[in-house]
Parts: C-alpha cells; sequence; structure tokens
C-alpha cells in the first residue's frame, strides 16, 4: 500500500512512527476505480490491526508483525460473508438509486420505510421505480434535495470534487481532522478482563449504530474478543447487511422515549468501556442523552461517534449514507466523467463505510491503549465526509492494471458458521496480527434476537 495513505492515518492515531515498520503486506490486484480504494481499504485494515498490536504490546505481548491482505481487505470491502443454501437479503430498496433531474443527477436513499414515503411524499408519485423516474425529471436537483431533506428522507444531487470543494460544507469538512480526539474531563484507568490472544475480551462495546460503518467497527472489535451489545429501536431493519455485520455481537431492542426502556439503557450505559454511536449530531441531545448527560452516568466511557456530513458546518446534521456521500462530493461525477459514462459512476463498493469502520476501530483501539497506559480517557470523532476527502486526495488512479484474483473457495475459512439464517462461511481474515487470531465467539443473529444486558459468563 502506498505509505502516504497508511502513514496519514497511522499520523491521526498519535501513535509511534517507527511502528509502521511491523507492517507488512501480501496480495496483488486492485478494484477497478478512478481512485486508491484498495489501497484505502488496505490502510484502514492495516491502521485497526496495528493499533491492536500496539494495544497486546501496552498488555505485555510480544510485538510481532501484522500482515495486511490487499486482496482479502478488498473483498471484506463488499461482502464477507457466503450463504449456503440460502441468499442475502437484497441489499437495496426497489426504488432507491440514481435519477436524471432536470439539469443532472439525484441519488434517492429508500431502504427504510419512512425515508422512502419522505421520498414519494415529495415527488408525489406512485411506489413505484419508472413512477418516480418520470417525477424526478422535472425537478431541478439541488431543490430536489432539499424538498426530501426538508421532509425527512435521504437524497444528494450529484456535485462534481471541485463544486463540492467550493461548498460551504466541502470547506468545513477539509478542515477537520481525519480522528478528532479530545481528553474527557474525568480521566481513570480502567481495566478489562483481557487475555493472552484475545486484546479485548472482558470490554463492554455499546453499539448504537446503522448501516455500515459503525457495525463495521463494532465486528473488528467483536472479532478480538469484545462483548458488543448492539441496540436498536423495537422496529428498525436493515435485512441486506445484518448477516454480513453481527457475528460475535448480541443485539436487542430499545425503545429510549419509553421511561423502562431507558433505564435498562442507562445501566446499561453507565457499565460499558465503550459507546460507539451514529445518530446525527444532537440525535442523542434530543433524546436527553447528551455529552454531559453520558459523561454523568459513566465518567471513564470512551465515546466513539461518526456522522456522515462532519461535525460542523450548514449540513453537519443532514441524514446520509456512502452512496450520498459519494454524490455530494464528487465521487460519482468524476467516475462518469473518467469512464465518458451516461449516469453517475460510484466506487465499485462503499468504501466510505467500509474505511471509516475500520477507522473507528482503530479510534476505540487508541483510546484503550491511553486509558490503560496513561490513564486518560479519550472520545473521538469521525465522518463518511471526511474519509471521502482522505481518499480524494489520495494519488490518483486509473483504472486497475491488474484486476483482483476472482474469489474462490481457497479464501474462505474452512469452519462453518451456523447463522439464524442457515450456515456460512467467511472470507479469511483481511489482516493477521501476530499473537491474535480474528475470530468470532457467536455467529450472526438478527436485530432483537437478544436480552439487553452484558454477557454473564
Amino acid at each position: 500500500m502506498p505509505d502516504s495513505l497508511l502513514n496519514t492515518v497511522w499520523s491521526a492515531l498519535d501513535l509511534p512512527a517507527a511502528s509502521l515498520a511491523a507492517v507488512q503486506r501480501v496480495g496483488e490486484g486492485d478494484l477497478p476505480s478512478y481512485f486508491p480504494v484498495t489501497d484505502l481499504a488496505a490502510a484502514a485494515v492495516g491502521a485497526a490491526g496495528l493499533a491492536l498490536r500496539e494495544l497486546m504490546a501496552a498488555q505485555g505481548a510480544p510485538a510481532g508483525p501484522v500482515t495486511v491482505d490487499r486482496r482479502l481487505a478488498s473483498m471484506w470491502f463488499s461482502w464477507s460473508i457466503h450463504p449456503i443454501g440460502w441468499e442475502r437479503p437484497p441489499l437495496w430498496d426497489a426504488v432507491a438509486g440514481d435519477y436524471a433531474t432536470a439539469d443532472g443527477w439525484i441519488r434517492l436513499h429508500t431502504n427504510a420505510p419512512h425515508h422512502r414515503a419522505a421520498a414519494l411524499a415529495v415527488l408525489g408519485c406512485a411506489d413505484e421505480r419508472d413512477a418516480v423516474a418520470r417525477a424526478v425529471a422535472g425537478w431541478h436537483g439541488l431543490a430536489l434535495e432539499e424538498a426530501v431533506v426538508a421532509q425527512g428522507g435521504c437524497a444528494a444531487m450529484m456535485r462534481s470534487m471541485a463544486e463540492w470543494q467550493a461548498h460551504p460544507q466541502g470547506i468545513t469538512v477539509a478542515n477537520e481532522p481525519l480522528m478528532a480526539f479530545a481528553q474527557a474531563e474525568t480521566a481513570g484507568r480502567r481495566e478489562w478482563a483481557w487475555t493472552s490472544g484475545r486484546p479485548l475480551a472482558g470490554l463492554k462495546v455499546l453499539d448504537l449504530t446503522r448501516v455500515l460503518a459503525g457495525p463495521v467497527a463494532t465486528r473488528f472489535l467483536a472479532g478480538y474478543g469484545a462483548d458488543v451489545l448492539r441496540i436498536d429501536p423495537p422496529t428498525w431493519n436493515e435485512p441486506g447487511v445484518i448477516p454480513e455485520v453481527t457475528p460475535g455481537k448480541r443485539c436487542a431492542r430499545l425503545d429510549l422515549k419509553q421511561a423502562a426502556d431507558r433505564a435498562i439503557f442507562e445501566n446499561l450505559l453507565a457499565e460499558a468501556d465503550v459507546l460507539v454511536h451514529g445518530y446525527r449530531p444532537e440525535a442523542l441531545e434530543r433524546l436527553g442523552l447528551g455529552e454531559a448527560v453520558r459523561r454523568q452516568l459513566n465518567p471513564g466511557l470512551i465515546d466513539v461517534a461518526l456522522d456522515a456530513y462532519g461535525w460542523s458546518g450548514p449540513l453537519a446534521g443532514r441524514r446520509g449514507f456512502d452512496s450520498l456521500v459519494q454524490m455530494s462530493c464528487g465521487i460519482a461525477q468524476h467516475g462518469m466523467q473518467m469512464q465518458g459514462a451516461s449516469k453517475p459512476v460510484p466506487l465499485p463498493v462503499q468504501a466510505l463505510d467500509h474505511a471509516t469502520g475500520y477507522l473507528l476501530a482503530a479510534a476505540v483501539v487508541r483510546a484503550l491503549i491511553a486509558r490503560l497506559t496513561e490513564g486518560r480517557t479519550l472520545r473521538a470523532r469521525l465522518s463518511l465526509a471526511r474519509t471521502a476527502r482522505l481518499l480524494t486526495e489520495a494519488p490518483a488512479a486509473g483504472l486497475a492494471p491488474r484486476a483482483l484474483t476472482p474469489p474462490s473457495d481457497r479464501d474462505l475459512a474452512p469452519q462453518l458458521e451456523h447463522t439464524e439464517w442457515g450456515p456460512a462461511r467467511r472470507y479469511l481474515p483481511p489482516v493477521a496480527i501476530d499473537g491474535a487470531a480474528m475470530a468470532w465467539d457467536r455467529p450472526a443473529s438478527s436485530l432483537g434476537s437478544s436480552a439487553a444486558h452484558w454477557r454473564r459468563d
């Protein structure tokens, strides 16, 4: 991987530069993109793995090598799970996608029923793709984007990279750090019951994230032993990705607007080591669980947050997803221009989500190192838009001169994972940390399949 990407990420973690020499790179080929997506995948996965190696060294383990497989990292940025005798649910709603407007293109994100309802309410058309296309064609992109967002939906018109760089939000994001760390007022050393080879065993991670970056982060943490408890609202579902992102986790449901469930959540939060959340800025504040309240409930909490469009600027509170950020920040338009295509050309995978997920995991591990070795409590903020800038600022790439070798049975772990949907196999891990294997203590499970309590061993 080019040193520039990994160096940039490692610098953001503020860990010893000399540790970069421990990273070994294997695997050839690249995902087909005009951006260095495979390099981003390898850098993000490598940074998370190397940070965990630093934590293991702080725990007294020998500081061995970290091997990053660029090819496997690229494949994990798509799907890691391979069903046997069953099929994954569809990833996209039938209406979701790119549509031509009167002056360009727009993407509607309608996977959640209330987001689809918002878009259809604005368009005033039937819940059918052809009807949506006809209605969208009569709108200018910016007007439709703003109308859908105002209705509570999710949409993004296609901008060029230059337009995004000149946009107030693009300017703001460019001035935000890749990982914004801050020290909490209260510090303290809190151990967890880690064991040799499972550096995160005994760590309690409360997961308040949705598709897709946050669940990728907590999947990584669960892979090294963390007790990850995911909490979702009563009606939330994201069937297209649940088998992909829930191995090693327990998934419960709570309605934080109800007093009884709120009390359960506060008790969970008080015991947690780490909170990872993907709510929009101020959303937890509106629920009465703002930063001050969280610190009061748990002064030593490692609080790591992500959002779509950044933490300041005019679009900071906007709902967003990987595919929308790609449209907003010029990635889809650049691909369209370079390919000479007649429609937007996004990245071949949801790389902003996956990369941000591994960066979130690295931020959590960095905070654990600070807590273990210095008695400091750190919190961190990241965003998809800032990860997009990391990618678009990287050295330009043409279409890969050497494609990735197609996946084969040899890429899959030999053991079966007995998920709630049926048996499956996963790709071999994209990173190997000497002395600690990535492995999950339980198979993927559906949302709401567990009770809302910490593991009782």
